[in-house]
């Protein structure tokens, strides 16, 4: 098991205020006020080391823990799961982005790069208890900092799909399918966890007006969701390296501190602001207030 480490972009305050008081006393809030800038920036307050996991892993296809250096108390951890034919490299950038926040995160490979959502769901419910395991364990690196009660689920393409699936059979905190695909009868109109889909507007693999569009509806409307289409984007907006990874980061990263954390100073991101004056999202749906 290798560990490796990955230092944020230098603060440009040489002393930064420490973190604010909690303004909660039944949440998980943990790291400084949020800004607009801090959010869409490449990593947040935390230093995150990575630890590799093998292929030979049970369940899943292995992949890479990240995980945030110099916090205290147990965190929420969240799993991401790459599409069909692809692999961790393409949403690999998730991991740090969202452990310098304050999340264990695992980003992994699949079993076969051809496996369909049904299983990629239950490949995100094996990497999620392999990451609860290695938590449990005095050995790991991470021993003792996941809350097994506080988990998320993200997924592209194909992942996506299987994020939604997986929301359907486990109790997740928060789940955000990236341009998801899902063929078939769903059961998406079961869906009680707080979820954000990112659509891509010209995706032509999982048009937006046969997927994410109506796998938005089908949410019951009793739950906290969203629907966020990037302005001009493929199939392939939310992917590593792409020009969006700062406004993706955004929401991402709120919606995650929002309802894994329970820390309301994120709603300012979520609820309120006309989310379409930015000019890389042309679709905006909610059903705040949460």
């Amino acid at each position: 098991m290798q560990v490796q480490a990955i230092t944020p972009d230098p603060d440009p305050d040489p002393d930064p205020d420490p973190d604010p008081p909690s303004t909660c006393s039944n949440c998980y809030q943990r790291g400084p006020n949020p800004t607009a800038s801090a959010l869409e920036a490449d990593s947040g307050p935390y230093s995150v080391r990575t630890i590799n996991v093998s292929s030979w892993v049970s369940g899943f296809g292995g992949g890479t823990i990240h995980y945030p250096v110099g916090t205290e108390g147990t965190m929420g951890a969240i799993a991401v799961i790459p599409g069909y034919v692809s692999y961790e490299r393409s949403i690999k950038w998730w991991g740090p982005r969202l452990a310098s926040w304050g999340f264990v995160v695992i980003t992994t490979d699949t079993n076969t790069i051809y496996d369909q959502p049904d299983s990629r769901a239950d490949q995100l419910s094996a990497a999620l208890d392999y990451v609860i395991s290695q938590s449990n364990s005095s050995r790991s690196p991470i021993y003792g900092m996941v809350d097994a009660n506080r988990l998320g689920a993200m997924g592209w393409s194909m992942g996506g799909g299987g994020t939604l699936k997986l929301s359907t059979e486990r109790e997740l905190k928060a789940a955000i399918p990236q341009a998801p695909y899902y063929a078939g009868f769903n059961p998406f109109d079961e869906i009680t966890t707080p979820t954000l889909i990112i659509a891509c507007e010209l995706d032509v693999v999982a048009p937006v007006a046969q997927h994410a569009s109506p796998f938005y509806r089908e949410i019951p409307g009793s739950t906290a969701k969203a629907f966020l289409e990037i302005n001009g984007g493929d199939h392939f907006c939310a992917n590593s390296g792409y020009p969006d990874e700062d406004i993706l980061g955004k929401y991402g990263i709120a919606w995650m501190k929002r309802f894994i954390d329970e820390d309301r100073r994120y709603d300012q991101f979520l609820c309120g602001p006309n989310h379409e004056a930015d000019r890389s999202i042309s679709e905006y749906r909610d059903t705040c207030n949460y």
